[in-house]
């Protein structure tokens, strides 16, 4: 753990956009739910599960956003670890102006996580045309589909050139800290289990690992890392793993999955 931040704090990743979620000792999956603020009104992107929802929630009365304030709640797909706390941040919230937006492929298990008579309340990124603007900020929807559900789409605020890129990018790690960085010598290694700078530990391989084992094929992957390098980027949010605000690591990171072998099915046939 990087003792230079409080976990137990929301923590600033760019203007006005914190990280609210749990910092995990015990487990290899680190969930990063994600608060936007812009002036008086808030928007949080994939927001937690339901064990995580008191966690969430106290960090983001700590970053000054009234429950009420939050306007949208965004999730990129629909699995439990981001959408399990839904119920209760509905709940919470009390605004009778609160949307949750997704695909429309997810909301058809999405609404499966709230009653019948606030299924109103989802709403699908076409309806908004594929963006979304709150007090002048626009976030923009790109759709990666089967990255990894059908309905995968990631979020793009132009303001700070942030990627919310959901489960893309992210990995499983019991070495984590919320911002990752590289040395000059992980651009050229070959052999991420020697490291030629003397580190003990190495995110690559688990970053590589991941996506191996949650995207379905190299097709999928393949079509979405064309899609995200379109985007002017700064800093990639993942839901999972750390958060990278290094444009040439960013690139590299986009190369490598790009050409990243032996995923999903890919790997049995």
């Amino acid at each position: 753990m990087n003792h230079d931040h409080a976990y137990d704090r929301p923590i600033p990743i760019a203007e006005g956009i914190y990280w609210v979620g749990f910092y995990e000792e015990r487990t290899n999956l680190h969930c990063n739910p994600y608060l936007i603020i812009e002036k008086d009104q808030a928007v949080l992107i994939d927001g937690g599960s339901r064990p995580d929802f008191a966690v969430v929630m106290m960090k983001i009365l700590q970053a000054g956003v009234d429950p009420k304030q939050i306007m949208v709640l965004i999730y990129q797909h629909y699995d439990p670890d981001l959408c399990g706390s839904m119920p209760n941040i509905i709940d919470l919230c009390e605004n009778a102006d609160l949307r949750v937006i997704s695909d429309s492929e997810n909301n058809v298990f999405i609404n499966y996580y709230i009653e019948k008579e606030k299924h109103h309340l989802i709403k699908s990124i076409d309806e908004y045309e594929s963006s979304f603007a709150f007090q002048g900020r626009i976030l923009q929807f790109f759709k990666t589909p089967y990255s990894h559900s059908a309905g995968s789409f990631v979020t793009y605020d132009p303001k700070t050139k942030t990627l919310f890129s959901g489960d893309l990018f992210g990995s499983f790690s019991q070495r984590w800290d919320l911002f990752a960085q590289m040395d000059e010598a992980c651009f050229t290694c070959k052999d991420y289990n020697h490291c030629a700078s003397g580190k003990t530990f190495c995110p690559l391989p688990d970053i590589l690992s991941f996506h191996q084992k949650i995207m379905p094929s190299g097709k999928s992957l393949r079509y979405a890392m064309q899609v995200i390098k379109e985007l002017d980027i700064q800093v990639i949010a993942p839901q999972h793993g750390s958060v990278f605000k290094n444009s040439r690591e960013i690139s590299f990171l986009i190369h490598k999955l790009e050409v990243l072998e032996e995923v999903g099915i890919d790997a049995f046939l």
